[in-house]
């Protein structure tokens, strides 16, 4: 069941230093929500927070709300690995366990949560997921071959595979396409278009095009100066912010004048 999420008053600190501010933001359920801005703005930060990613580095705090569905993420009572099992994350760089076979792979993270699985649910949910991320014909054949054979669009969509196995309500994705060629971009895209009926996906994204593609609503991020934290701008949907937008930078980021 997907589920939409508020952010409100948030702030993202490492040590002493602030790196996010003051974000307040909804995030709509069974949606794209795509951010763009600068390099270094905060945007993949702010991302990471959504699951507790970023507690994974030393120092790393937060200030303020996020609820999904009305149930604070960081209440002290919530545990961040049931977070992220919640809510799933695809990488910049298509990451699969090398180590492991391309089913392995699509349930690894049901293992990891300790589910022991009968051999023909295992076998069921690496078919089901397969066939959610667009790779199963491709694959169906070398399912027992190492994940790291594929091709990096293939690899991609098998961590697409792999994140969605675990039943998340909500999907993140940082700059999923980066390292990709056009092909395996649209592949992507395409996926992301049929997975947005499930789940609410929020998306990083340097590729104006792509976040005007793929996205009803689009947050701006930018940062009040070198050394300062960066800000959420301006949001709102998706062509209102690409034809009209309210703030300048907004728009001078847009139309190619920074950035």
């Amino acid at each position: 069941m997907a589920k939409s999420i508020d952010v409100s008053d948030l702030n993202i600190f490492y040590g002493d230093f602030c790196a996010v501010e003051d974000v307040t933001i909804p995030i709509a359920a069974r949606s794209v929500t795509a951010f763009i801005g600068p390099s270094g703005c905060g945007k993949s930060t702010f991302l990471r927070s959504l699951n507790r990613m970023h507690e994974v580095i030393p120092g790393a705090r937060v200030e303020g709300k996020i609820l999904i569905d009305g149930a604070d993420l960081y209440d002290p009572e919530v545990d961040p690995v049931e977070v992220r099992r919640q809510i799933g994350m695809v990488f910049q760089r298509p990451n699969p366990f090398p180590t492991m076979s391309i089913a392995e792979n699509v349930i690894a993270g049901m293992r990891l949560n300790s589910r022991k699985l009968k051999k023909a649910e295992a076998a069921e949910i690496v078919e089901g997921s397969l066939r959610r991320a667009n790779l199963w014909t491709e694959v169906k054949d070398r399912l027992d071959k190492p994940g790291s054979s594929l091709s990096g669009g293939q690899q991609q969509r098998l961590c697409i595979a792999r994140a969605i196995a675990v039943q998340p309500q909500v999907l993140l994705m940082d700059e999923p396409c980066s390292a990709l060629d056009p092909i395996s971009t649209t592949a992507i895209e395409d996926l992301i278009h049929e997975l947005k009926e499930d789940y609410t996906i929020v998306i990083v994204t340097h590729n104006m095009q792509q976040a005007a593609r793929v996205s009803a609503t689009t947050a701006f991020f930018n940062l009040a100066g070198v050394g300062r934290p960066g800000q959420l701008i301006e949001y709102g949907p998706t062509t209102k912010i690409f034809t009209t937008p309210e703030n300048e930078s907004t728009e001078a980021y847009i139309s190619g004048r920074f950035g």
